[in-house]
């Protein structure tokens, strides 16, 4: 059986088993052409289910919303702990920051002032605001992980004061239109599939209504296909092959974005959340990005995943038109996993580089700093160090000159992040000492006080 036709199955399996009218797949990556696969009935007589039947994609539209926020943020517009009040003119909560707000550590209630899925009524743009006071802070600030569709509505309606539009007119110039994300629209048209509640005792399927969520859109409103939202969230994952010129968001602050911000449960650290990113890890260093969704009728997830053996930009989006089919959520990381398995990445062979700069090779090879191992290496044209007791997957600290300053260098990324490794030359030129984070670095094994381990006891 083909890898395409283990897809297959598996959402066959899933559609089957889940009950649902109708679900649509797909699967992204760079060395492959999407697969996209529909099965079930669209619920509209004369349109068939196709891959271009259009789902309520729910909650997933919060991602839009977030790489909204930080494209203000990356322009200067505002910055990640300002409180809301210092552009939004809020009757109450103003107190609440934008990073807070993202990352659902705000404390606002779920929804906004009223009985809004009840009445299925939402407030328009300024209702929202408006009414901001009638709404409960149900958790001190920062406390901990409490899910907001307010605080994102609320996050739209900024971005749409900071930007003198829209949220809506926003979205469209500033991310569909860029990303060609031309299936992905604010209301259902023709082609949209029917919503349903699926009775729990019977194959009985009741149309759920379509609802509009006026001022609360930035946290749910959108319609899309699962090849749109495979796309896009593998541009959450793997920017720089979806929009390698950045036009939309610079690769280093959608990982900004995807780093944790906090976890969504204090014993089961299986999903944490970054800034609009919803984190789910796996073993050997393997983290999928993204969003499911939920709307009355509809279920939805997309996630990218990022890793060790991860095919380039691999994503996988599934939409389904059942409110209650958890099967549709969990086929998405099974998507993933058949990838990974049955058609894993290529291998790039090894080919000799350019050496290290003259300047950096008296750097390669074994240090010992706190009484431990280091190695110092230069690959893909960056010095390197990684501890020697490491597994092999993990990820290398990275070290970048500053301008001017060759011999001080900034890590860049993993281990020590931020800090400065500072070398120490002699009167010929090479490095024999050097200072990581204010911890010293020599070639032979230490004690705080500069005696060599191999002494032993002082005489």
């Amino acid at each position: 059986m083909s890898a395409e036709e283990r897809y297959e199955r598996a959402a066959r399996q899933a559609q089957a088993q889940g009950r649902v009218p109708a679900l649509s797949v797909a699967l992204h990556r760079a060395d492959r052409e999407p697969w996209v696969f529909t099965v079930g009935d669209s619920g509209t007589p004369g349109r068939p289910l196709t891959p271009d039947t259009r789902f309520r994609i729910g909650s997933i539209t919060k991602t839009f919303t977030a790489v909204l926020v930080l494209q203000c943020r990356d322009e200067g517009l505002l910055d990640l702990d300002d409180p809301i009040a210092k552009h939004l003119d809020v009757p109450a909560h103003g107190d609440a920051t934008v990073r807070r707000l993202l990352s659902h550590t705000s404390g606002f209630q779920r929804e906004p002032y009223g009985d809004v899925w009840d009445t299925l009524a939402a407030p328009d743009d300024a209702g929202l605001i408006a009414e901001l006071d009638r709404a409960e802070r149900v958790l001190p600030n920062a406390r901990r992980f409490h899910y907001s569709n307010l605080g994102f509505a609320v996050l739209g309606q900024l971005v749409a004061k900071l930007r003198d539009s829209t949220w809506a007119a926003v979205l469209q110039e500033r991310i569909l239109d860029p990303l060609r994300l031309t299936a992905t629209t604010l209301e259902p048209p023709a082609q949209a599939a029917v919503g349903f509640v699926v009775d729990a005792y019977s194959d009985a399927a009741r149309p759920e209504p379509r609802t509009d969520l006026g001022g609360v859109a930035p946290a749910a409103q959108l319609w899309s296909t699962a090849s749109d939202m495979a796309t896009w969230a593998s541009f959450l994952a793997h920017p720089e092959l979806i929009d390698p010129d950045g036009k939309v968001l610079a690769a280093a602050t959608l990982e900004e974005m995807r780093f944790p911000a906090t976890t969504t449960n204090e014993t089961l650290w299986s999903a944490g959340w970054g800034l609009g990113l919803i984190l789910i890890p796996h073993p050997k260093r393997v983290v999928d990005v993204g969003h499911d969704g939920a709307m009355p009728g509809f279920l939805a997830g997309a996630y990218g995943r990022r890793g060790n053996g991860v095919p380039a930009g691999l994503a996988a989006a599934v939409l389904g038109s059942s409110g209650t089919a958890g099967e549709i959520n969990d086929l998405v990381p099974e998507l993933l996993r058949l990838a990974v398995e049955l058609d894993p990445a290529d291998i790039r062979p090894w080919r000799a580089a350019p050496p290290a700069p003259p300047e950096y090779r008296s750097i390669l090879g074994p240090w010992w700093g706190e009484g431990s191992q280091f190695i110092f290496s230069w690959h893909d044209g960056a010095l390197q160090a990684r501890s020697a007791e490491s597994p092999a997957d993990t990820p290398p600290a990275i070290f970048e000159p500053l301008p001017g300053q060759p011999d001080v260098l900034r890590t860049v990324s993993g281990r020590e992040a931020g800090e400065l490794l500072r070398l120490t030359r002699s009167a010929g030129g090479e490095v024999v000492k050097m200072h990581w984070a204010t911890y010293r670095f020599a070639r032979v094994q230490e004690g705080f006080d500069g005696g060599r381990a191999s002494d032993g006891v002082f005489s």
